[in-house]
Parts: structure tokens; C-alpha cells; sequence
């Protein structure tokens, strides 16, 4: 199960026992250690993108902009900031036989995309299709990233969900004492064929980790004939992102690859973080909804994930 992530305080007590007026001080005596109590905070971290009615990107709220509810029950802000946090990023690229004709085109978008990272982020590469294969682990080295998305060869079968589910383990598992922003940006241009997992698992891993899914499923003209599989992948795309706080593009061709991986870089390099601590403290492990607006702005729009599960 995913918890929140924690912040730890430590306490120390000790009394000392003063003597009474006119009688002798005690004789001395070894003094015990003072015990130590460890108090555990869950604090619930939310990423929010805020959008006009344009789709711009909108800037400058400050922590009063914000409202934050928990089933229904407004919380109190413990951390809030409009900086730009360093990013931990899974880029993910089908690589199945049906991405043969399309691959180079990919690969030169990954690239462009792996250009605006910051110092300070890292990214991990990762081609999949029956099998999930690390070109390159975890760098801020641009360079290796870009030669890692150069060997990328299209074959095979499509296992989707395997290596989303793989993928979301290993952000999920990532410690930082620095604050900062994970996500997977995932490409894929078809349905899962070959995944021991299934969607309902990969979708609930999704909900119980702080990883914001930005998916991109290539479609060539005339999907809309193609019947329920495509419709499923389709689904299972959008709701990784919906429920993640991240969203789905579905661009027409692969030469709108550059501008979808554009607005991707500039959501990361837009959005605010919050943070509350629940005053729900009960340990039921159950779904809590979230929902973040910006009272005084009717004119925004704002997307975060839609919630998370309790302490259990």
C-alpha cells in the first residue's frame, strides 16, 4: 500500500526531581537517558497543474489562492511552493514490431523532450514489448539519456501493463530528502497483449504512489473502427493519467510528437506543490477523495490527483 510521504520529529523529555525546602539533597545517582518519543507525520503531497480557459499555463498563486478539501472536510496547507522542483523522470517507449516504421521519428522526439531537463533532474529510459528493458538508469547526464533513446529497436510483442506496473515500483520506491516531482511519460501506439498484470492492478498501483502518468497513445486515422481493444488501451491511458494527476494525449500522427512532448516539459516546469496533514487519523486504509480549487478564479482549471488511500 502506498503511504504519504512521512516526515519524522523527534522529541527528547526529561524532568529532573528539584529536593524539598530543608531536607538533603539526594545523594547523586547515575541519571537514565531521557526517553525518546518519535512522532510520524503522514503528510499528503499534492502536484496541481492550472490551466485558463485557453489551456495556458497559469502562474503566480500564491498558498491563500489554494483550497483543499478531503472528503469534503477543508485542510490547513503545511507546504506550499511555486518553484520549480527537481524531477525524477521514467521515459517510457513502446518499442513493439508495430512501432517499426515509426520508431525514428520517436526517438528524435524522446531526444528533443531529454533536452529540457534541468540540472538537478534525472531520467531513466526504458523500452518495452514483451519484455521491460533499462537502456539507462537514473542520470542527469543528457547525453547518456539521449544515447540510451538511440538504441532502441522495434520487435516483438506489447506487455503495457507489466511495464508500467515495474516502473511505478521503482519511483515509488525512490528517497529523496530533497521535495521532488516524479513522473512517467509513456509512449504507445496499442494495446496490451502480453502483460501477466492486468489493467484493474496497474491502475490501483497508480492511485498508491505520488507519480504523476503522462501517457501518449499514437493512433493512426480510422482507430475509431477498430473495435474494443484499442478502446480498452484508450481507457486504460486516460485513467493512469485522470487518476495520477497527469493527462493523455492522443496526437493524430507522429509528427505531433514534438509538440506533445513540448507541453508535457512545460507542465513539469509549471506546476505547484502542496502539502496538508489529514485530519482524518483514522487507519482504515480506505479511499479518500481530494479535491483542489482556487476559490477567488473561476476561470482555471486545475488537475491533481484524485486521491489517495488511507493509512491502513
Amino acid at each position: 500500500m502506498s503511504t504519504p510521504r512521512r516526515l519524522f520529529l523527534g522529541s527528547l523529555l526529561g524532568a529532573a526531581a528539584l529536593p524539598l525546602r530543608g531536607q538533603a539533597p539526594p545523594r547523586p545517582r547515575a541519571t537514565p537517558r531521557p526517553p525518546v518519543f518519535e512522532v510520524e507525520i503522514d503528510v499528503i503531497n499534492l502536484t496541481v497543474s492550472v490551466t485558463d480557459a485557453a489551456g495556458r499555463y497559469t502562474t503566480g498563486l500564491g498558498r491563500d489562492d489554494f483550497a483543499v478539501y478531503e472528503d469534503g472536510v477543508r485542510q490547513e496547507l503545511s507546504l506550499f511552493t511555486a518553484d520549480r522542483l527537481p524531477i525524477s523522470l521514467c521515459v517510457m517507449i513502446d518499442c513493439s514490431a508495430s512501432m517499426d516504421q515509426k520508431l525514428k521519428a520517436a526517438q528524435q522526439a524522446a531526444k528533443r523532450f531529454i533536452g529540457t531537463l534541468q540540472p538537478g533532474d534525472t531520467a531513466q529510459v526504458v523500452q518495452f514489448n514483451d519484455r521491460r528493458t533499462v537502456l539507462q538508469d537514473y542520470t542527469g547526464d543528457r547525453e547518456a539519456l539521449g544515447q540510451a533513446i538511440g538504441r532502441l529497436e522495434a520487435w516483438g510483442s506489447t506487455s503495457l501493463y507489466n511495464a508500467v506496473y515495474v516502473s511505478l515500483k521503482e519511483l515509488g520506491r525512490q528517497r529523496d530528502r530533497e521535495l521532488r516531482r516524479r513522473a512517467v511519460v509513456l509512449l504507445s501506439d496499442g494495446e496490451d497483449t502480453t502483460s501477466l498484470v492486468n489493467d484493474e492492478q496497474v491502475i490501483d498501483l497508480a492511485k498508491r504512489t505520488e507519480v504523476a502518468i503522462y501517457s501518449i497513445s499514437l493512433r493512426e486515422r480510422g482507430f475509431e473502427n477498430r473495435g474494443q481493444s484499442f478502446s480498452q488501451a484508450a481507457y486504460v491511458l486516460s485513467t493512469l493519467a485522470r487518476d495520477t494527476g497527469g493527462q493523455v494525449h492522443f496526437p493524430t500522427g507522429i509528427s505531433e510528437l514534438d509538440t506533445v512532448y513540448d507541453r508535457i516539459a512545460e507542465e513539469l516546469r509549471s506546476q505547484y506543490s502542496l502539502g496538508y496533514v489529514s485530519t482524518n487519523k483514522r487507519r482504515d486504509g480506505k479511499w479518500r477523495r481530494i479535491v483542489v480549487r482556487v476559490p477567488s478564479r473561476d476561470d482555471v482549471v486545475l488537475r491533481a490527483k484524485l486521491g489517495y488511500f488511507g493509512p491502513a
